[in-house]
């Protein structure tokens, strides 16, 4: 069973494979959702404590998840999502220095959720306060 956290995560990774897909309209309700974003928040899982995702596999044999969702009339709704992080030598050496630098935090004594928020932050270009939290704790450089 997976908590809330961490399904929150999954759908942070997700983009739906076709944008003109939205808006799409519940065939029960007449309910609209504008993006993908509107659909995972605008709609449950199928079952308590569990995603609703599915591994299937693409006409062209390239990996989708297929996410099963139920509107807030109890109509089941799948919308098929691709995984966005980039699976190339070059994304998973990103995704291992990421790691490395977020363990690294959290060993000098910040919390996984501040130091993973502040390092996300930094990826995506936003304001964070990563420099303040190195300063501020014993991190060793290797």
């Amino acid at each position: 069973m997976s908590t809330q956290l961490e399904q929150d995560d999954m759908f942070a990774n997700l983009r739906s494979l076709v944008e003109s897909n939205f808006p799409r309209t519940c065939r029960n309700c007449g309910r609209e959702f504008v993006d993908a974003k509107s659909f995972i928040e605008g709609t449950v899982a199928i079952k308590t404590g569990r995603s609703g995702f599915k591994l299937s596999e693409d006409d062209d044999g390239s990996q989708i998840i297929e996410l099963f969702r139920n509107c807030a009339c109890g109509s089941t709704m799948l919308e098929n999502f691709c995984d966005r992080r980039d699976l190339t030598e070059v994304g998973l050496k990103r995704r291992a220095r990421f790691g490395a630098l977020l363990n690294k935090l959290i060993a000098a004594g910040v919390t996984h959720e501040v130091a993973r928020g502040e390092l996300l932050k930094l990826v995506r270009g936003q304001e964070n306060n990563l420099v303040e939290l190195i300063r501020s704790t014993k991190i060793e450089d290797s």
